[in-house]
């Protein structure tokens, strides 16, 4: 693979990361107005964690090409 399909690749991560962080946002949500903290506190974790490599992996990439 060259770079640019390796760049195609990380942004369509990237979007997809982005999406479910929303996804998981809305059930945070979601679920905090029906009172589950169980799957509150996991929906929140992965809002966190998808937002966190959907914005780390592209900056990692730069760094690294």
């Amino acid at each position: 693979m060259n770079n640019l399909e390796t760049a195609v690749w990380v942004g369509s991560i990237s979007i997809l990361l982005i999406i479910f962080c929303f996804y998981f946002t809305l059930t945070f949500i979601e679920k905090l107005h029906e009172g589950d903290t169980r799957i509150t506190k996991q929906s929140k974790l992965a809002a966190i964690i998808c937002l966190g490599l959907a914005l780390f992996i592209p900056f990692l990439y730069s760094l690294i090409f």
